[in-house]
């Protein structure tokens, strides 16, 4: 508790400002007493008056001369007495010195007063500093987890106000980029699509034998192009967090994955009981979005694969921990362990892959990102027999919203 509490900045500050004072409070009373304790300027010449106020002996200070703790001098009077004249030094009382004149007990309560003074003058100044250093970290947070409209206050002429300001330039210029950058992919797009659809065209009408090698190798790169502009532009999409880009609602995923699995002749495995209603796994998302998932996971598993390929659905945690764990399994060459995080990095492909094999590589990077939007994980894991995993888990949906 201790330590969440003073883990923030404008407590920090108060209290070092707040120990500060007491420690100089405390080292002014030191000083204090000392200056009160130490001996009065040395006595180097007394004087002896008579009733009539005259001057009838005087007498130096010699030094060595001393009676114990006080002072000794020899003075002559003016008729020739000799008289012995001693100064005792005060002693100090008995007792704690801090509990004798000038401190003691209101001296005390003045020290008291005077850190509750500073203690409770201090905390509005420290907290109205760090209310601004709080204002701009959300502001950070917010642009750092995708709102690139987010802005900060910049009023005031310190570091913080020129912090925020240099901040507020810095994203604006970020989201002109980018919304530059998304008009170029979809300027892209749309002129890449219009050559390709006009060469299919073409190809189509061409008297060519519709399985001449040259005729497929066509229409092959054309597909090729197009998959690859399409998952482009989806992933632009998702990179730049729009929230209007896919609507979520409450879906079927037992039904999406069984139609995928149709597409691509695998198995669909689901556990029996896995949600309130039977057979069904309710899940909130984007049914484009995780079609597409299922899909690039199952052609990725069919591009490797030589063997049979299956899906497990299955239910795993309670209460508000539900996961729903799509689980793709294939008997292909598998990914060695060093390579199971960079698979899904956009367009990379593991060492020896070749191109005749398909694939852009942006499959398994769409299925991280789309799996990240929907608040869930994935990962690849090696199957037992030989080949891979590939492991979604998805939050439920709650079934009494």
């Amino acid at each position: 508790m201790w330590t969440r509490f003073t883990s923030h900045l404008y407590v920090r500050i108060w209290l070092a400002v707040v120990a500060t004072v007491v420690v100089l409070t405390f080292l002014v009373g030191a000083a204090w007493r000392l200056s009160t304790d130490s001996p009065q300027l040395p006595i180097r010449e007394v004087l002896v008056y008579n009733q009539s106020g005259e001057v009838i002996g005087t007498a130096q200070t010699k030094p060595g001369r001393k009676l114990g703790d006080g002072l000794e001098f020899d003075v002559v009077t003016s008729d020739g007495q000799a008289l012995n004249l001693v100064l005792p030094r005060p002693k100090r009382p008995p007792g704690n010195p801090w509990n004798r004149p000038p401190f003691g007990f209101d001296f005390g309560w003045m020290l008291g007063l005077v850190g509750l003074a500073v203690a409770l003058g201090a905390y509005p100044v420290m907290r109205r500093l760090t209310l601004r250093l709080e204002a701009l970290q959300r502001g950070v947070e917010r642009w750092g987890a995708g709102d690139l409209s987010a802005r900060v206050d910049a009023e005031g002429r310190d570091e913080v106000a020129f912090l925020a300001r240099r901040f507020n330039h810095a994203a604006e210029r970020i989201e002109t980029l980018m919304a530059l950058h998304k008009s170029l992919l979809a300027n892209a797009s749309h002129e890449l699509r219009s050559p390709l659809a006009r060469i299919r065209m073409s190809l189509e009408l061409m008297n060519a034998d519709a399985a001449s090698p040259q005729r497929i190798e066509i229409s092959r790169s054309i597909n090729e192009l197009d998959q690859l502009i399409d998952e482009i532009l989806l992933a632009s999409r998702l990179d730049a967090k729009q929230a209007d880009a896919e609507p979520f609602e409450t879906l079927d995923l037992t039904g999406l994955a069984a139609e995928e699995c149709s597409r691509v002749n695998a198995q669909l495995q689901a556990e029996l009981g896995i949600a309130a209603n039977g057979h069904s796994l309710m899940v909130q998302g984007s049914a484009r979005l995780l079609r597409r998932l299922i899909r690039n996971l199952l052609e990725n598993a069919r591009r490797y694969s030589s063997g049979e390929i299956s899906l497990t659905l299955a239910q795993t945690g309670t209460g508000a921990q539900q996961r729903a764990v799509i689980r793709v399994n294939d008997r292909g060459p598998g990914v060695p362990p060093d390579q199971r995080e960079r698979i899904f990095e956009p367009f990379y492909r593991l060492p020896g892959a070749s191109e005749r094999e398909g694939g852009v590589g942006l499959g398994l990077a769409l299925v991280k990102s789309i799996s990240e939007r929907h608040g869930g994980t994935v990962r690849c894991e090696a199957r037992p027999g030989g080949g891979a995993s590939f492991i979604v888990e998805l939050p439920v949906a709650d079934q009494n919203a």
